[in-house]
């Protein structure tokens, strides 16, 4: 049976100081992206703008980059660094599960299909607000 691993994005609402990753997030859009994560996947870790893949215990400080406002090459230098660290964290038996806006998932998902990972984006085309309304549901 194939390991599912979950890919949470970042947000830019976060505590004051240091935190364990899985606590340093406080939107609600993450808080549920979270629990998604806990309760359908095996494991999961944070697409960090500016750490690449964090583990959710790794402890870190608070930061202010986001990719919506990188230019194109960051973008693109920030997926080689994730795509890197991917490797080394995923199974060979993976199923993906990605919890990320567009500009988290461009330059990660094909890599990850051409890889022959199955890739699961369940909130792909859903406005925050539906987002955040199919996260709800799904938790009940």
């Amino acid at each position: 049976m194939a390991t599912r691993i979950a890919l949470v994005q970042c947000v830019k609402q976060k505590r004051d100081s240091a935190a364990p990753a899985r606590n340093l997030y406080l939107s609600q859009l993450f808080r549920g992206l979270r629990h998604y994560a806990e309760t359908h996947a095996d494991a999961w870790y944070i697409l960090s703008a500016e750490h690449g893949v964090l583990r959710p215990q790794q402890v870190v400080e608070p930061y202010e980059r986001t990719l919506n406002t990188m230019p194109k090459r960051e973008r693109l230098a920030w997926a080689e660094r994730v795509q890197h660290q991917l490797l080394d964290l995923l199974p060979v038996d993976s199923e993906v599960i990605l919890l990320a806006g567009l500009r988290y998932r461009e330059d990660i998902e094909l890599w990850l299909r051409n890889r022959g990972f199955p890739v699961f984006v369940p909130l792909r085309g859903l406005r925050f607000g539906e987002q955040l309304q199919r996260l709800k549901k799904a938790a009940e």
